[in-house]
C-alpha cells in the first residue's frame, strides 16, 4: 500500500477522470490515502508500557478531505488527535482522503476501507476513529471490513464530556446526549433480537403479561427514551436555580459578563487572572464543563460577573448543545461576551467561525462581543498583527503573564451597558445601609457629613437611585 506523504501537484483532469458527482478533482487525489506527518505518539521504548497503571487504547484516525486545502484537512486530523489523546488512546498513525462527499456505505469507500483493515492488522490497533459523524449503517459497515471498533468524531467527544463531568449537572446533560447519540445506534445480535416468552415459567409476570414480549433492543429503546425524559425534568428543575441567581444579579443591576471560546483557548486562565478565581486550569481540550461565576471590578469601582463556560470544538455536537443549552444560557443572557481565541493556534480563525456558529445556535449571535486574542507570549507576533487587522474589535493579551490584562478591563468597563444614574442628595444618618450600597452597588464621587445628614453624590443604579431620592432630606435643613 503507497501512502504518498506529499500533495502531487494538481493537474486538471480530462474529460474521462471527471466524476459528474464528485466535479473535477485529481484522480491520483482520490486513489491516495495521505499518512498525515507527525501523529503517531507510539512508544520508543517498549519497556515503557510496564509502568503505565491503565493499558491506553491504540487507535488509527481517518479523516475525509471534502472541502478547502490539504492543510484544512490536516488541521483537522490534528484536533481529531488531541482529542483522542485527551480521551486515553495512543495515536499510532493518522490517514487523510480526498473525496467530493464521503461514501454513504463505509464512509471512506470499500477499498481504502480494506487499506485501512491491512493497517489496523499491521498495527494491532484497537480502535478506528473517523473525523467526522457516521450514519449508524456507515459504522457497522466499516467495522465489518476493518475489524476493529469504529467510532466517529461526536462519539470521542462526548466520551471527552463523561470523563470531565463533575457536578450532578453536567453529568446529567452528558448523560442525556449520550443516550440521544445511542438511540438510533443500538444493535442487536443473538438472543438480543429473540422474542421475550411471557408468563411464571419462563420468568415473566404471570397473568396480564403474557404475551409475544419485546425483543431485547425495544426494551433498551424504551428504557433509553424513559431515561431521558428524567434526565430533561431534573435539568429543568435545576436551571430554576441558576435563572433565580440571573434575575437576583439583575435586580441589584450587576451586568453580566461571558467567556465563551474554542475548548483550550485560555478561557479558565484568563478567569483567574481577572477574578482570583483558582478555577480549574488544564492544558487538555474541555477542562471545563461546569460554569463558574465570579465578581470583577472595574478600574472605577464599578462591579460586574465573568461566567466562565464550556469550550466550543469545529463540528460541535448538536447533542451536547442541546443538552447544554440551560448551562449557555449564560452566554445568551449576558450583556457582554469575551470571545476568546487561541493566537498561537494554527488557523485562529477557523476557531472564531466555529465560536460564532454556536452562539448563533444559542441565540447569542446579537450580544455584543469582544475579541480577546490570548497566549500572546506564544503567538508568532506577524499572525497577532495579522488576526488583529482581520478583527478590528479585539484585544491582544497573555492570561499567563498578565500582558494587556490592564487595557482589556478598561475595554471591558467602556463596553458595559450604562445603566447608572447620578445623584446628589442628603442622605439621613439613620439610612447609612443606603451610603454602603452606592459604595458597593456604584460609584461614590464625593461625599460630605453636615447636620442633616451624609451630603452624597454618586453614580448609581436607578433602582438605588429612586430609594434614595425618595428618603432626601432637603439641603441645609
Amino acid at each position: 500500500m503507497t501512502l504518498p506523504s506529499e500533495l502531487p501537484h494538481e493537474v486538471p483532469a480530462g474529460p474521462s477522470e471527471r466524476d459528474p458527482d464528485v466535479g473535477a478533482l485529481d484522480l491520483s487525489d482520490r486513489h491516495a490515502l495521505r499518512r498525515v506527518s507527525g501523529l503517531s505518539t507510539e512508544l520508543e521504548d517498549v519497556t515503557e508500557v510496564e509502568y503505565r497503571a491503565l493499558r491506553l487504547e491504540r487507535v488509527i484516525l481517518v479523516g475525509v478531505w471534502t472541502e478547502g486545502t490539504l492543510a484544512d484537512a490536516e488541521n483537522s486530523l490534528r484536533e481529531l488527535s488531541r482529542l483522542a489523546e485527551t480521551a486515553g488512546s495512543v495515536i499510532l498513525d493518522a490517514l487523510v482522503q480526498r473525496r467530493g462527499r464521503p461514501d454513504a456505505a463505509t464512509y471512506i469507500g470499500a477499498g481504502k476501507a480494506a487499506e485501512v483493515a491491512a493497517l489496523v492488522a499491521a498495527t494491532a490497533a484497537d480502535t478506528v476513529i473517523c473525523d467526522g459523524e457516521l450514519t449508524p449503517s456507515q459504522l457497522r459497515r466499516l467495522e465489518g471490513v476493518v475489524k476493529a471498533k469504529v467510532i466517529d468524531r461526536t462519539a470521542l467527544i462526548l466520551d471527552i464530556f463523561a470523563q470531565h463531568a463533575r457536578s450532578k449537572e453536567g453529568k446529567a446533560q452528558v448523560e442525556l446526549a449520550q443516550l440521544e447519540y445511542l438511540l438510533p445506534r443500538l444493535r442487536g445480535w443473538g438472543e438480543s433480537l429473540s422474542r421475550q416468552a411471557g408468563g411464571r415459567v419462563a420468568g415473566g409476570g404471570g397473568i396480564g403479561t403474557r404475551g409475544p414480549g419485546e425483543t431485547k433492543i425495544e426494551t433498551d429503546r424504551r428504557r433509553i427514551r424513559a431515561r431521558t425524559t428524567r434526565l430533561r425534568r431534573q435539568l429543568a428543575e435545576m436551571s430554576v436555580g441558576r435563572q433565580v441567581q440571573r434575575h437576583q444579579r439583575r435586580g441589584h443591576a450587576v451586568p453580566a459578563v461571558a467567556i465563551a471560546g474554542y475548548t483550550n483557548a485560555g478561557k479558565s486562565s484568563l478567569l483567574n487572572r481577572m477574578t482570583g478565581a483558582g478555577v480549574l486550569v488544564d492544558d487538555s481540550l474541555f477542562a471545563t464543563l461546569d460554569p463558574s461565576v465570579r465578581r470583577a471590578r472595574t478600574p472605577s469601582g464599578r462591579w460586574f460577573t465573568l461566567t466562565d463556560t464550556v469550550g466550543f470544538v469545529r463540528h460541535l455536537p448538536h447533542q451536547l448543545v442541546e443538552a447544554f443549552r440551560s448551562t449557555l444560557e449564560e452566554v445568551a443572557e449576558a450583556d457582554l461576551i469575551l470571545h476568546v481565541v487561541d493566537g498561537s493556534d494554527a488557523d485562529p480563525q477557523a476557531q472564531i467561525s466555529a465560536v460564532r456558529e454556536v452562539l448563533g445556535e444559542i441565540g447569542a449571535r446579537d450580544v455584543p462581543e469582544l475579541i480577546v486574542i490570548n497566549k500572546a507570549d506564544a503567538a508568532d507576533p506577524i499572525d497577532l498583527d495579522a488576526l488583529r487587522r482581520q478583527e478590528p474589535h479585539s484585544m491582544i493579551v497573555s492570561a499567563r503573564t498578565g500582558e494587556g490584562l490592564d487595557a482589556l478591563v478598561e475595554a471591558v468597563e467602556a463596553a458595559l451597558p450604562q445603566w447608572d444614574r447620578e445623584v446628589s442628595a442628603v442622605v439621613p444618618y439613620v439610612r447609612g445601609d443606603l451610603v454602603a450600597r452606592a459604595h458597593q452597588e456604584g460609584e461614590v464621587l464625593a461625599l460630605r457629613h453636615c447636620a442633616a445628614g451624609t451630603e452624597l453624590t454618586a453614580r448609581v443604579p436607578p433602582g438605588l437611585a429612586a430609594e434614595i431620592d425618595r428618603i432626601a432630606v432637603p439641603a441645609g435643613s
